[in-house]
Formats: C-alpha cells, sequence, structure tokens
C-alpha cells in the first residue's frame, strides 16, 4: 500500500499520460546505431555540464573536459571575469594544445598562455593567437585569424556548462537558462558556493549511461540492492523507499524523498560506526551554520515539509541531489560507446569545523561509493542480458515513471535530429 497520496488521476505514470502506460522499450540501449545517432542529436546539441567555479579560483585557472561522445576535447579558462569554454586543439596541425604527461588524460593548472606542444604556437586566455613560430620566415598570416575555436560557455549557480552545437545560429542558440527551465532554476537560491569540501570518484561502468541513469531515478530497488546498507533489523521496507512526488520539466526530471533520519533511529538500526562518526549513507549528522539556507523551496515542489533527499536529473546526463543536513551530490554520464560510460560522483560539503565533522564527511564519503558501485556491479548485469537483443521491453511500475521520460526524451531528440 502506498505510503504518499497519488494525484488525482490515481498514479504518477496516469499523471503524465504522454509517457504511456504499456511496455518500455530498452533497444535504445543495446544498439550501436542509436547511439551513433545520440552523439549528434544529444550531446552535440544540449548543454552539457563540465564542472563548477570553484575549480577556476583565479585568472588563467583552467581544467580540460575530455568529452569522447562528442569526439572533442575543451578547455575551460577564466579571464579575468570571464569563464570562457575553447575546442582543445591548436589551431596549426591540429595538436591537442592542453595536456600533461598523456593527451587522453584531463588536466588542469594555471596559465598566462597556452602553448602547443608540437610546433609552439601560443594562444592568450581569450583564445587569441598570441605568437606565430618565425613568423614572416616561414609563415604569411594574420594571426586574428586563427585564434582558438571557441565552445559557448555558460554558467548557473556557479555550475559551468557547455554546447558543443556549432550548426546553429548563436544568436538563435538557446540560452542556458531557459533550457534549464523554472523546475531546475526554482534551486538558485541554494548555497552550492559555500559547500566547497569535495570528495569524488569515477569509474567506468560496462552499460549504456540511460541504464545506470534509470537505477539512481527510482527507489524500486534501493531495499533490494543496497540492504547491506543498514544493519539486519532495520526494515528497508517499513521504512519506505517511496516517492511521495515526481515531476517533468520539458528534458528534465525530479523526485524527492522523504529519506531516512539515521540520527532518530535505535541504536540496533544504525551502523555502529556510523554512531561513532557522526554520519553515513545519508551524510554528517550534524548541519552546517548556514543550514537554514540549503532548506529552499525549490527541492519542495510538490509541497511535501519532510524532505530528505530531492533529485533533480538535468538533461541529458547530469544530476544534482540535494539532502536533508545540507549537503548536496552530483552524478555525471559520460558516454563513450554504446554500452559503456564513465560515471562521476561529487559529494560537496562545508568546510570541516573540526576533526569530527572532518570524520563524519569522509564516512559519508566512503558510505556513498560503496553505495554506487552496488548499483554499478549490478547494471553491468543488466547491460549484459540485454545485450542479447532476446527481450528487449519491460513493464515499469509506478516508481518508474521517470525512466520511461528519460527514454521517450533519448527518442525525441534523435527523431528532431533525423528530421531536421
Amino acid at each position: 500500500m502506498a505510503r504518499f497520496p497519488k494525484p488525482a488521476e490515481g498514479s504518477w505514470t496516469e499523471h503524465y499520460p504522454e509517457l504511456g502506460t504499456g511496455l518500455v522499450s530498452y533497444a535504445d540501449s543495446i544498439a550501436p546505431e542509436f547511439f551513433e545517432l545520440e552523439r549528434e542529436a544529444i550531446f552535440k546539441r544540449a548543454w552539457l555540464h563540465v564542472g563548477r567555479v570553484e575549480q577556476l579560483p583565479r585568472n588563467g585557472s583552467y581544467f580540460t573536459r575530455e568529452i569522447a561522445v562528442a569526439r572533442t576535447s575543451v578547455v575551460i579558462v577564466r579571464d579575468g571575469d570571464e569563464i570562457r569554454a575553447f575546442h582543445n586543439i591548436c589551431r596549426h596541425r591540429g595538436n591537442k594544445l592542453v595536456w600533461q604527461d598523456f593527451p587522453r588524460e584531463e588536466t588542469s593548472g594555471t596559465a598566462r598562455q597556452f602553448t602547443c606542444k608540437y610546433h609552439g604556437w601560443r594562444y592568450g586566455l581569450d583564445g587569441a593567437c598570441a605568437f606565430v613560430q618565425q613568423e614572416g620566415e616561414f609563415f604569411d598570416l594574420d594571426k586574428a585569424d586563427y585564434g582558438l575555436v571557441p565552445v559557448h560557455c555558460d554558467v548557473w549557480a556557479g555550475f559551468i556548462f557547455v554546447n558543443l552545437d556549432h550548426n546553429s545560429d548563436p544568436a538563435n542558440k538557446q540560452p542556458l537558462r531557459e533550457f534549464l527551465g523554472p523546475m531546475i532554476t526554482a534551486m538558485e537560491g541554494y548555497p552550492f558556493d559555500q559547500l566547497t569540501a569535495r570528495y569524488g570518484f569515477r569509474a567506468e561502468v560496462p552499460a549504456n549511461w540511460k541504464v545506470f541513469m534509470d537505477a539512481l531515478q527510482e527507489q524500486y530497488h534501493a531495499p533490494i540492492v543496497h540492504r547491506s546498507q543498514r544493519p539486519e533489523s532495520f526494515d528497508a521496507h517499513a521504512a519506505g523507499f517511496e516517492a511521495p512526488h515526481y515531476q517533468i520539466d520539458g528534458p528534465h526530471r525530479m523526485f524527492n524523498s522523504p529519506g531516512i533520519r539515521p540520527w532518530e533511529l535505535p541504536e540496533d538500526q544504525i551502523k555502529a560506526s556510523e554512531q561513532l562518526l557522526s554520519g553515513g549513507l545519508f551524510g554528517p549528522w550534524d548541519p552546517p551554520d548556514f543550514y537554514e539556507a540549503t532548506q529552499i523551496a525549490g527541492m519542495r515542489p510538490g509541497g511535501h515539509e519532510r524532505v530528505g533527499v530531492a533529485l533533480f536529473e538535468i538533461w541529458p546526463s547530469f544530476g544534482i541531489q540535494l539532502w536533508e543536513r545540507g549537503w548536496y551530490h552530483t552524478y555525471q554520464h559520460w558516454p563513450t560507446a554504446y554500452d559503456t560510460h564513465i560515471f562521476e560522483c561529487n559529494q560537496y560539503f562545508a568546510p570541516a569545523r573540526n576533526a569530527h565533522e572532518l570524520a563524519a564527511q569522509e564516512m559519508t564519503a566512503v558510505s556513498f561509493k560503496e553505495f554506487a558501485l552496488q548499483d554499478d556491479n549490478l547494471i553491468a548485469s543488466v547491460q549484459l542480458t540485454m545485450g542479447s537483443g532476446g527481450l528487449t521491453e519491460f513493464p515499469l511500475c509506478d516508481q518508474e515513471v521517470l525512466c520511461r521520460h528519460l527514454h521517450k526524451t533519448a527518442q525525441e531528440w534523435v527523431t528532431v535530429y533525423q528530421a531536421s
């Protein structure tokens, strides 16, 4: 029996009739041909999250992003008050411009200008070509015509996004804020800029990017897959992982959940390590000084007062999850092939005020890594069996309504691309 009221239509699936009620095809997750269409239709047209402004603290700070799904590398740099992005390629003979020991690896640092390792061409932080080796002797060109190729770049709430679409008129390109829409931008009051202590990890997952996203946007699986996260005495089904609210806004989606408050549970239902360190999967137990500022209305679009977890999935493959105790984490899925992707997860906390808080944050970080890798291992099994093609259509329950939306959105973007 449902723990929370359903919409007037009787279910969340019926609340969003445009998503359908029948079996959902996962052929889009096992077909190399569909993945090749996604490269062009989705990842070269949508705004893609690439990092946070805290990664660029001063003039000349930069980092690179390898975006394999779009077959490109991007360098993002702070030029005074501007955050700029460029294709990471020298205008002379196409060498990757910014890299350290291994050209396939991402890097970061601070520079006054960028110098190509091949023939020494140099570029300013604004992308302008500043120096050509033996100009006038071997080259007769105007350096003004050979600056780095810019990438559309914008910042929202400290999150840096790029758009790789070079086929449309920049004047007609959908602005980032408009792309995000009101459901996402309602998070603007959240103090992201004060949560700067970061713990992160990345893993190569042998599964389609959408298959892993599906696991993260429903809680139907949580009492089964993540049973080991709690002591034997803990009744996962009674605690409930059902979401009281699901919402869709254009290509984006979200749900919120009351979550679990381990600091209020009996001792026999809490891990001894969590009791000792005052932290775990649901975060550090002690909130930051600015805790009230984290309790924004935007994390409760359904109006529920008790919200322990609010996950916002920003199309195509970036997730922001806000937690009740005043911290947040992000998910990022970077496709590398139709059946593999790079999964990144970062947890953000207020800087620890003492050793006890530091231990609680580290306990949360390691607990969350275990939690995510449990999903990772299971999803590899899903991809392996679906790859046979023997069964590609599946029934989804009401708690999986966001999975319906994800696959429908992918198909819609591919259809629009094919028709263009």
